[in-house]
Parts: structure tokens; C-alpha cells; sequence
């Protein structure tokens, strides 16, 4: 059970920043009206509400590096806490910024998974 959470949180993340990196729009395949992202402490829910957040970001392009990827099972039947730190490199910026993402993961049919709950935080310091 504990390896199927490490791949599907892998595959997931893999998933998640290479669609924000290259193709954002598609984000919004990824969550349900009851989603819910915090960014940067605002919180914002529903898909059409998140899309347009992650489509309204102040920079066309970027490029994450993930460092670590934590998973565990969560109360919800079947569902998976993934926690992501790693980095984020925008377009001519010299310095790439830290950053800390969790994801609840729930699953939905067809085996594939949504997000329910996104908190994304810079990591200054």
C-alpha cells in the first residue's frame, strides 16, 4: 500500500508541474467545484475561481525543481496527503525562489485522482 502512495504522489507531482511549467491552462482538469488552493494565503475554491488565480499569476513561464516529495494515506477512503518542496526559477531572474505545496488527493473514477485541497507557500529566509 505505502509504495502505491509514493508512486501516485510522484506521478502526480511529475503531472502537476509540467503542466504548470509548459501548458497552465490545463490546471483546472485536475480539480472539482469543491476544491480548494490556498496561495500565498489567500484562499480561493472551485475550479473556474483556481484556473483563473493560476492563469492570472504575474509570469507567462517558469520551471520548478522539485526536492522532496512526501506521501501519506489521509482519512478520507483512499486518498492521498502529498507534501512538495523544491524550487522555482521564473524568467529572467537570476535567483530561484523556494517553495513548499501540499496536496490532498482524492480519488475519483476511473482510478485517476483530483485535488481537493492545494497550500502553496513561498519559503523566504
Amino acid at each position: 500500500m505505502e509504495e502505491h502512495l509514493e508512486d501516485v504522489g510522484k506521478t502526480f507531482v511529475s503531472h502537476y508541474y509540467n503542466l504548470f511549467d509548459n501548458d497552465r491552462s490545463s490546471l483546472a482538469s485536475l480539480y472539482q467545484p469543491s476544491s480548494v488552493l490556498t496561495f500565498e494565503g489567500q484562499k480561493i475554491q472551485g475550479v473556474d475561481n483556481i484556473a483563473t488565480k493560476l492563469k492570472q499569476l504575474p509570469f507567462d513561464q517558469c520551471h520548478h525543481v522539485v526536492s522532496t516529495i512526501d506521501c501519506q494515506p489521509s482519512s478520507f477512503v483512499g486518498g492521498i496527503m502529498v507534501f512538495v518542496s523544491g524550487s522555482l526559477q521564473l524568467p529572467g531572474e537570476e535567483h530561484t525562489l523556494r517553495f513548499s505545496q501540499m496536496f490532498q488527493l482524492i480519488p475519483s473514477r476511473g482510478g485517476s485522482y483530483f485535488v481537493q485541497n492545494d497550500v502553496f507557500r513561498l519559503n523566504y529566509g
